[in-house]
């Protein structure tokens, strides 16, 4: 089926391209007898105007790209969701794309949303670089960073200070008795994998106290599988890099018939929603996820529209929320 296009909206009107033109951009007044025919033309032929062709007028598309590692994850719903509100009721719409945690598969959705002719892009990196993505940059694409921040490129971001996360949930454990301690870590290649484990050493080494730190990946296979594998004696804490990571040994262990908190305590990391009502319910650190994703996309609207013209870092406060997964004094 053939592409409606404008001239046929002209014809069925019966009015010059022009009109129809200046109907749907509201650009010179219209008697309301041809914006009447013109819009019910539109309608009857199902006609969607070009953004492509739009964007060569008007400079914009009005709309802004978004890739994330895994939108399957919670955390990152929720990141979308402030970024998209705050886009809607300024007129823009949202695309993104999930990459998997895969290089090749991020630039892949990085180059069909640019040939879309994005007025400027989000952006969760997979890891600690990204040619195309700054090449881009250099070219004039506005950029914000969401929770990852990418070496040696330097834009705008948001972030939720990890290491202070880490830090009030260790001092917590601590205080409540915690002496061994494992932690389960997300992909090491990311920026906040890296905080949540400098942050954990640290801590560890101002205490004095036994502990192992692995990577692995932020998802709940991963907690789950680790959880599977454990043969020595259980320390008296594992950290997990987000819930997901938690989730999953939570499940491994009680299927292992391994009492939480009893035998061994167990927090997450973000708050995801399902966090509160899990068995038992998590201990772990709230990230505004909402208030990031609205934040940059605010900041995002700034640099598009000449607003700002520096580069501006927001780094949000972390909160320890305290529940059922961990023993108390």
């Amino acid at each position: 089926m053939a592409k409606v296009s404008i001239k046929d909206v002209a014809r069925k009107a019966g009015v010059s391209i022009s009109t129809v033109s200046r109907v749907l951009t509201s650009s010179a007044p219209v008697s309301e007898e041809l914006k009447r025919k013109v819009e019910e033309a539109v309608q009857e032929l199902g006609y969607s105007p070009s953004m492509l062709a739009r964007s060569l007028r008007h400079g914009r598309t009005k709309t802004i790209g978004f890739i994330l590692p895994d939108i399957s994850n919670p955390f990152f719903v929720q990141i979308v969701r402030g970024a998209e509100d705050y886009l809607w009721e300024h007129g823009y719409t949202l695309i993104f794309g999930s990459s998997d945690q895969n290089r090749k598969k991020e630039d892949t959705i990085l180059n069909t949303l640019l040939s879309k002719h994005i007025d400027g892009l989000l952006f969760t990196g997979t890891g600690e670089s990204n040619p195309k993505l700054l090449r881009s940059i250099q070219h004039g694409l506005n950029v914000v960073f969401l929770d990852r921040l990418i070496k040696d490129v330097n834009v705008s971001y948001v972030v939720v200070d990890n290491f202070k996360g880490i830090t009030m949930l260790v001092d917590y454990l601590v205080d409540t008795g915690h002496r061994n301690f494992l932690f389960i870590n997300g992909d090491k290649n990311t920026f906040s994998a890296k905080q949540r484990h400098d942050a954990f050493i640290s801590k560890m080494r101002e205490y004095g106290l036994q502990h192992e730190h692995h990577y692995a990946s932020f998802s709940y296979d991963a907690g789950y599988e680790f959880g599977k594998s454990i043969t020595k004696r259980l320390p008296d804490a594992i950290l997990c890099g987000n819930d997901l990571i938690a989730f999953g040994l939570l499940d491994a262990l009680e299927e292992r018939g391994i009492r939480i908190p009893d035998d061994v305590s167990v927090t997450g990391y973000d708050d995801i929603p399902f966090s509160k009502y899990y068995k038992p319910a998590l201990t772990t650190v709230h990230q505004p996820t909402y208030e990031m994703g609205k934040t940059a996309a605010e900041i995002l609207l700034k640099l598009i529209n000449g607003e700002m013209t520096t580069i501006e870092g927001i780094v949000l406060e972390p909160k320890l929320v305290v529940r059922e997964s961990t023993r108390r004094k």
